[in-house]
C-alpha cells in the first residue's frame, strides 16, 4: 500500500471515521484536494468494505469555467460507474437579492445539497477533503478575528451532519502530500483561478502569512491538527464538567434563563465561561448566529459584578439583563413587559444600562444634558425599540432621516440596533435615540423658552 495511503488509513482507523457498510457522500469540487480524496476512497472501497457517492456543486461564478468543473467531475464518476449528483446554483443571483458574506451564502447552499443527497441516498457520512493546511489556516483566521477558545479549535475531526456524521480523513496530511498522491496516481483534476486571488480571507492568509510561517517550521500545519485535536479533547472533557455546572446553576422557566452571580461565581473561570456558552446554545440552536469576542467578552463581564443593574442586547431580539446577583435572559418582548416603558417626570429611570431623566432642570448633574419645551411635545413619554418606517427629525435638516441610516452612520452594531432605546412622545413622534442623538425639539444650551430638561447617563 502506498505510504500516503497507509498514512490516512491508520487516521482513519485510529479517529473511527469509517465503519463497514457506510454509504459515502464525497463531496467533489474537482479541484486537487477532493479528486485525491475521489482516488483515495475509489481504491480503498473494497478494503473499507463501503459504498462512495459523489456530489459536486457549480456556484456559477466563473462562468464557463465553473461548468466545466461539473462537466470534468460528471465524467471522472461516469466513466468508473460511480453514481453522482451535480447541481448548478445561482449564486450571483441570489446574494444579489439576500446581500450579505458571499462565501457564507456559497457555504449555505452547498451544505443544504448535500444534506438533501444524504437523506436520498440514505448516506451514513459526508467526507470532505479538507486537510492540515486548511486546519492551520482556520486556527490563524480565527485568532486574527479574536475568535472564543472554540474557535480556535479549528475544523472537528468529525461532527453530527444530516443524520449521520461529517467526516474529514485528510486532516492527517498537508495539501502537497495530496497532490504528491494523485500524481502517482495518475490523476487529474481542475483548477479553480480564484483561488491565487487575495479577495478573500483565506486566500490572503494561504499567500502572504502560511508561506513566513513554512520558513520557520516546515511541519507547523501537522502541528496545528496536533494542537487541535488536544484542545478539542480537553474542550470535552471541560465542557462534560461544564453541564454538569449548567444544571446546578442555571434556572429554566418556561420563558427565561435565570442565573445567580453568587452562586456562579464558585465554578472556575473556564466551567464559568463553557456554562455561559452552554446557555447561549441552548437560546441559539442553530450554527448560524455567531456571536463576536466583542459581545461574549461584554456577556461574561456582566457576571462579574452584582453591583446596579446592566442590559445586553442579543441577536434575534434576545436580552440578558443583570439586577444586582440575578442575570436574567429571556426575549426583548417578554423584558420590555417587566420595564416601565411610560416617563414619569422628575424621576430618574433605570433602562438597561442607562439612565433617563425628564422634568425641571435638577442643576448639577453627570450625564448629557438636553433642554426643550413641554409644550412642543404631547405627555406622556414612552421608551420604546424600533419599528419600521421609523425617522427622527434632526436640527438642521430639511427632511427626517431614516433611524435605519442614522445606526449605520453612527457605527450602532447591528445585532444592537433592534433593541436600541427611542424616547418617543404620546404621538410616537421620536424625539431620541437614547445616548446617540435628540430631535430638532432639543437643545444643549438652555433656551429662554426651555422649561424641560432630559438628562441621559449610563447606569455603570
Amino acid at each position: 500500500m502506498d505510504s500516503f495511503e497507509a498514512n490516512v488509513m491508520r487516521y482513519i482507523k485510529k479517529q473511527q471515521l469509517v465503519e463497514a457498510g457506510d454509504r459515502l457522500l464525497i463531496a467533489c469540487s474537482g479541484g486537487v484536494d477532493s479528486m485525491g480524496l475521489l482516488y483515495f476512497f475509489q481504491a480503498m472501497r473494497a478494503q473499507l468494505q463501503i459504498e462512495i457517492i459523489v456530489a459536486h456543486v457549480d456556484h456559477m461564478l466563473r462562468g464557463e469555467a465553473s461548468a466545466a468543473d461539473r462537466a470534468f467531475v460528471e465524467a471522472f464518476c461516469a466513466e468508473r460507474h460511480i453514481p453522482i449528483h451535480s447541481i448548478a446554483i445561482p449564486i450571483a443571483d441570489m446574494h444579489e437579492k439576500e446581500a450579505g458574506n458571499l462565501q457564507t451564502l456559497c457555504r449555505r447552499e452547498r451544505y443544504f445539497f448535500l444534506e438533501q443527497i444524504m437523506h436520498r441516498e440514505e448516506c451514513t457520512k459526508l467526507v470532505t477533503a479538507h486537510h492540515a493546511d486548511d486546519q492551520l489556516e482556520t486556527m490563524l483566521m480565527a485568532l486574527a478575528k479574536g475568535a472564543t477558545v472554540n474557535g480556535l479549535q479549528g475544523m472537528a475531526i468529525s461532527r453530527p451532519f444530516a443524520g449521520g456524521e461529517l467526516i474529514r480523513p485528510f486532516l492527517t496530511v498537508t495539501k502537497a502530500d495530496i497532490a504528491s498522491y494523485l500524481q502517482q496516481c495518475g490523476g487529474t483534476y481542475r483548477e479553480d483561478a480564484s483561488n491565487a486571488k487575495d479577495t478573500y480571507t483565506r486566500n490572503r492568509f494561504r499567500h502572504r502569512i502560511i508561506p513566513l510561517l513554512l520558513e520557520e517550521n516546515p511541519r507547523i500545519a501537522t502541528h496545528a491538527v496536533q494542537l487541535a485535536s488536544q484542545l478539542q479533547q480537553d474542550d470535552a472533557y471541560l465542557m462534560d464538567l461544564a453541564q454538569e455546572a449548567y444544571e446546578r446553576n442555571v434556572k429554566k422557566t418556561a420563558e427565561s434563563y435565570t442565573i445567580d452571580i453568587h452562586t456562579l461565581q464558585r465554578e472556575s473561570p473556564a466551567l464559568q465561561r463553557r456554562l455561559i456558552l452552554i446557555l447561549l446554545n441552548y437560546i441559539y440552536n442553530d450554527s448560524s448566529t455567531l456571536l463576536s469576542q466583542s459581545l461574549l467578552s461584554s456577556i461574561y463581564a456582566l457576571f462579574e459584578t452584582t453591583n446596579g443593574s446592566a442590559t445586553i442586547h442579543l441577536p434575534n431580539h434576545y436580552m440578558m439583563h443583570r439586577a444586582y446577583n440575578i442575570v436574567t435572559v429571556c426575549p426583548n418582548a417578554i423584558y420590555e413587559e417587566r420595564v416601565a416603558d411610560v416617563i414619569t417626570l422628575n424621576k430618574w429611570l433605570d433602562y438597561g444600562n442607562i439612565q433617563l431623566f425628564v422634568g425641571a432642570d435638577v442643576g448639577h448633574h453627570d450625564g448629557e444634558c438636553y433642554y426643550f419645551q413641554s409644550k412642543a411635545v404631547s405627555f406622556p413619554l414612552h421608551i420604546r425599540t424600533r419599528q419600521e418606517g421609523d425617522r427622527i427629525q434632526l436640527a438642521n435638516m430639511s427632511q427626517a432621516k431614516r433611524l435605519s441610516r442614522l445606526f449605520i452612520d453612527c457605527k450602532i452594531p447591528l445585532a444592537e440596533r433592534d433593541n436600541w432605546p427611542l424616547l418617543v412622545d404620546a404621538e410616537d413622534e421620536v424625539l431620541a435615540v437614547l445616548g446617540v442623538r435628540v430631535n430638532n425639539k432639543f437643545s444643549k444650551r438652555q433656551r429662554a423658552e426651555d422649561d424641560c430638561v432630559l438628562i441621559v447617563r449610563s447606569a455603570h
